[in-house]
């Protein structure tokens, strides 16, 4: 099963780099939930639609940069973390973020993505 996971967060990733937005609603469609929701510290979306407007709007802004998946899938009761960053069109690394992301039930597609930017701060 986690491997299953694993290919479905990458998937989801090669969503965000995906430059052709026809291609990108189609990849969106086949890890995408019906109804549902990505909400991180700037945004809070329901649906495909929105959440395709919202990453060609990241895509505008940070041309070439990529989505980098930077830890593995760890995984249990249907909900899934990973680390990712973004990387710019030139090579540069931003800081790292954590998604954290609950499946649909039958764990073949992302019902809930929370997204946090940069490290993880210990206390």
């Amino acid at each position: 099963m986690s491997s299953d996971v694993t290919s479905l967060i990458d998937r989801y990733c090669a969503v965000w780099n995906e430059p052709d937005a026809d291609s990108r609603k189609e990849l969106l469609e086949a890890v995408w939930a019906e109804r549902a929701t990505y909400t991180d510290p700037r945004a809070d979306i329901v649906g495909a639609d929105e959440l395709l407007v919202h990453i060609a709007s990241i895509r505008m802004s940070r041309p070439g940069a990529t989505i980098v998946r930077t830890t593995s899938v760890d995984l249990h009761h249907g909900v899934a973390r990973f680390g990712w960053r973004v990387v710019e069109a030139d090579g540069t690394p931003l800081p790292e973020g954590l998604d954290i992301a609950e499946l649909s039930p039958d764990g073949k597609r992302i019902a809930r993505i929370i997204g946090f930017f940069g490290p993880m701060v210990a206390i």
